[in-house]
């Protein structure tokens, strides 16, 4: 593996609660730790984080610092972070025509139902938070703990890929 991290792009359509939620999760789990660094956008960026997702992250004693709903097109800008991987977490941002990203990031489509999108109760939505963000820590967890330095280019795009099916 190289000695530099990875960079991870979460993509969904408003920025506000799958990919902040995945960029969190990656950049404070352990098991991930200097191998990676996480970012989020979105196609149509919300210009807000959702507060149920704020909620569940200090919930979960992990940091918020600089979360943002954000556009992806920061991320085809000159001077961004080059990035590795770019995984799309919504069915809407996985139909869309997504910006040229340099380098040829490895892809693959992780998508779920939207959290923010559940109606009832603010318990019924915090339970539809919780349940994405379990989802999402344990698709990071397997990602995290492939064997990138053994596998060609071919076998991880197919096994990054199948995380998604999980």
């Amino acid at each position: 593996m190289s000695h530099k991290p990875f960079n991870v792009l979460f993509l969904c359509t408003g920025n506000s609660a799958r990919s902040i939620l995945a960029e969190a999760a990656m950049n404070n789990l352990s098991l991930s730790m200097g191998k990676f660094k996480a970012y989020s956008a979105g196609s149509q960026p919300r210009g807000e984080v959702n507060p149920f997702a704020i909620e569940l992250l200090q919930r979960s004693h992990l940091s918020t610092e600089g979360l943002r709903s954000k556009s992806w097109d920061e991320f085809a800008l000159p001077g961004a972070p080059g990035l590795d991987f770019v995984f799309t977490v919504c069915d809407q941002a996985a139909g869309e025509q997504c910006p040229y990203w340099p380098g040829q990031p490895m892809t693959a489509h992780w998508g779920m139902p939207d959290p923010a999108a559940v109606e009832g109760s603010d318990d019924q939505k915090r339970r539809a938070f919780t349940d994405t963000f379990l989802v999402l820590r344990r698709r990071i967890e397997l990602f995290a703990s492939l064997p990138f330095d053994k596998l060609d280019r071919l076998a991880l795009q197919k096994r990054v890929a199948d995380i998604g099916k999980e």
